[in-house]
């Protein structure tokens, strides 16, 4: 600068950087990402498997295990509307039920219906045949449909938040991976392809 100001200005003896923050988010998705899906395993196998069990009602009973087995009565004509309970379950020795015998009676003229613990059996008296049925308590499946069911308040509390957590799941997902493979390239299809397999099913579906 030139002229009588110039005495008068200051020239700094330093200049400011700009300061560069970076904040690592990859990172700390994979992170998030990472201890959800460790938190949140054993919640997701419940709501899984016991959601296949549901899905197939038609075709099995995820619940219980029922087992139907033909056997035949001897002499059935000693089974008169007078038998006794003490008679009834005596007979029922012969079918290898004994101590899970609960009730009985006629349902209709001819047919005698003994109700057992976990099952029944059911004998024509004309020809002494009948079947007899038991039903089980299927193993793990019974107690992750209950739990399907929000069977309580807490649990629904539960699933509300492990349904938030497959949302933070879900979108840190998309980023953990860069490059070809990630979700400007590869992935990008992929996602939609995601997006279109519900949108078509309610298309052809519901609409």
């Amino acid at each position: 600068m030139q002229g009588p100001w110039r005495a008068f200005v200051i020239v700094p003896a330093f200049h400011l950087q700009p300061m560069k923050i970076s904040f690592q988010w990859r990172k700390w998705f994979r992170v998030v990402h990472r201890d959800f899906g460790y938190l949140f395993f054993g919640i997701t196998l419940v709501y899984s498997l016991s959601g296949i069990a549901l899905n197939h009602l038609d075709d099995w009973n995820s619940n219980y295990i029922v087992t139907q087995e033909n056997i035949k009565l001897e002499n059935p004509e000693r089974v008169t509307k007078a038998i006794t309970r003490d008679e009834v379950k005596e007979m029922m020795k012969e079918f290898d039920v004994d101590g899970i015998f609960k009730n009985f009676y006629f349902p209709r003229e001819g047919t005698l219906k003994v109700f057992l613990k976990g099952g029944s059996v059911v004998i024509d008296l004309q020809t002494g045949d009948g079947i007899l049925e038991v039903v089980r308590r299927r193993p793990l499946f019974r107690e992750m449909n209950y739990l399907h069911y929000n069977p309580v308040e807490i649990w629904t509390w539960i699933s509300d938040i492990f349904a938030g957590a497959l949302i933070i799941l879900a979108v840190t997902g998309l980023f953990l991976v860069k490059g070809p493979k990630g979700i400007t390239k590869r992935g990008a299809w992929m996602t939609l392809a995601g997006i279109a397999i519900p949108a078509i099913i309610l298309w052809i579906f519901f609409y």
